[in-house]
């Protein structure tokens, strides 16, 4: 557990059983707010595999068995009202929801039967690029998978753990003060990290690098190079190399090869995508579909001013293609800030539509993963091969072309999902590069920056810039 408090997310993890009980710790803020940390660290989502389908989002809204088993983290602890009371405090605090998810009942979202009168409905197509299969002969070096293996190593150690003995050996100084060290190891250093963490046991390293033939040749020259390269960590100001304990440095390449790892698993798949992008029918992709309105009984929960408070909203205007919409107050924001501008760009476009790309509407259909965007081409600071879909299309047409224009809002997270951002502007910055099966129809295929509360990225004005050539109206909407 204590890889949990240190900052590892577990993804697999399903149960925490809390054993201690230190009445001399019971109850303490400094406890409690532990606990939370480690609560907050095993229920990252584990983006298990259904229907050979990825996802990096919630996926059942019922009550089914699958839901309570895959999607759910159980804290087990003896009945401390005070202990409970504090350690609720403390999530509170770190804005994790807590409390009864309390049953509510589905809820049917409907395409608008206006919308289904219209061409775009009956004709109109929306994009995605098509991924191919990827044979194992691919994955021939460690930049395949997005791992840099020329340049020097630098770990923020002083930031990976929260048990540095520092404190015990009385360093002093401001711990704000940091600067390099070199980290002196040898073979046995790596072999102990490596026989430590389970994904560099040979065979299940494999699973990732098929053409590896060994654990050795893993670490040479041509892979990871790991003894070519200098490490450095970064310590407070006070210390040395020479103050690097040998159990430290393991933990420094612990937390380098833990990163290494991450970004084989992210950057493997058995497919990736390409430039060619293909259109799907409107009517078959676009489907009624039931959800329910997350109630969680935490105050912070259901203050009406939080951004990310889920709730659902009818959109009677015609430039929404469905009735209503169960999202979060960013989300609404987005699509408020768009209708005042409509009429704006209707005076270029004949049809403007905003499309709702819910998960929901497609999670038991088998066409669900074509719905994906997907990273192509290789300038991409990270590589994700299991693509994502954006929340939102913003669907334009005149007499001349189609714009379809990817929208992701965002309220959190936004540092650990910037490959996202990253992929939607690689769209503008690459729209030579993208080509179309049916070529009968000029279309072009843009993203935006996340959309955040208040839209403090102008997320807007780029949606301006690329519809109309120059920045929409400012208009004033009431804020959340």
């Amino acid at each position: 557990m204590a890889k949990l408090t240190e900052g590892w997310d577990v993804l697999n993890l399903y149960d925490i059983v809390r054993l201690s009980d230190d009445p001399k710790t019971k109850g303490t803020k400094a406890t409690t707010m532990s606990e939370a940390q480690l609560i907050g660290r095993g229920a990252r989502y584990y983006p298990f595999l259904l229907n050979g389908e990825k996802s990096f989002k919630r996926r059942f809204e019922d009550d089914s068995k699958d839901s309570l088993i895959l999607e759910t983290l159980h804290y087990h602890t003896i009945n401390e009202p005070q202990y409970l009371k504090n350690l609720v405090a403390s999530l509170d605090e770190m804005n994790l929801p807590t409390g009864t998810d309390k049953k509510n009942p589905l809820l049917d979202v409907k395409v608008k039967k206006s919308f289904k009168k219209t061409d775009v409905w009956k004709y109109g197509k929306i994009y995605y690029n098509e991924t191919v299969e990827v044979s194992d002969d691919y994955y021939d070096s460690l930049d395949k998978y997005g791992v840099d293996n020329k340049n020097d190593i630098i770990v923020p150690y002083l930031f990976s753990s929260q048990e540095l003995e520092y404190k015990a050996r009385e360093v002093t100084g401001d711990m704000t003060n940091t600067h390099h060290v070199v980290v002196e190891f040898d073979k046995r250093y790596v072999h102990k990290v490596m026989n430590r963490l389970s994904f560099y046991h040979f065979h299940h390293l494999k699973k990732y690098i098929p053409l590896l033939k060994s654990r050795e040749q893993f670490l040479g020259e041509n892979w990871l190079n790991i003894f070519n390269r200098t490490v450095y960590a970064i310590v407070p100001r006070s210390m040395t190399k020479d103050d690097l304990r040998p159990n430290e440095k393991l933990k420094i390449l612990e937390t380098y090869f833990m990163d290494v790892a991450k970004k084989i698993k992210t950057g493997y798949s058995k497919r990736r995508g390409t430039n060619k992008f293909i259109g799907y029918p409107i009517r078959e992709y676009l489907t009624d579909y039931r959800k329910r309105v997350p109630n969680y009984d935490t105050s912070r929960m259901l203050l009406d001013t939080n951004p990310q408070k889920v709730n659902r909203f009818e959109i009677k205007e015609d430039y929404y293609v469905y009735d209503s919409a169960i999202i979060n107050q960013t989300e609404k924001q987005l699509i408020d800030r768009i209708g005042e501008r409509v009429a704006e760009l209707k005076e270029k476009y004949s049809d403007v539509y905003i499309i709702r790309m819910d998960e929901n509407m497609h999670r038991e259909s088998a066409k669900s993963h074509k719905l994906k965007l997907h990273q192509f081409g290789s300038n991409h600071k990270e590589i994700r091969l299991e693509g994502f879909q954006p929340d939102f299309i913003l669907y334009l047409k005149n007499a001349d072309f189609i714009v379809q224009i990817f929208i992701e809002p965002k309220g959190r997270n936004i540092e650990e999902e910037q490959w996202k951002e990253d992929l939607l502007l690689y769209l503008n910055e690459h729209e030579a590069d993208i080509i179309f099966e049916d070529e009968t129809e000029d279309v072009k295929i843009k993203g935006v920056k996340f959309y955040t509360m208040n839209d403090g990225r102008n997320t807007i004005k780029q949606i301006g810039e690329i519809a109309l050539g120059r920045e929409m109206k400012g208009l004033s909407i009431q804020e959340f």
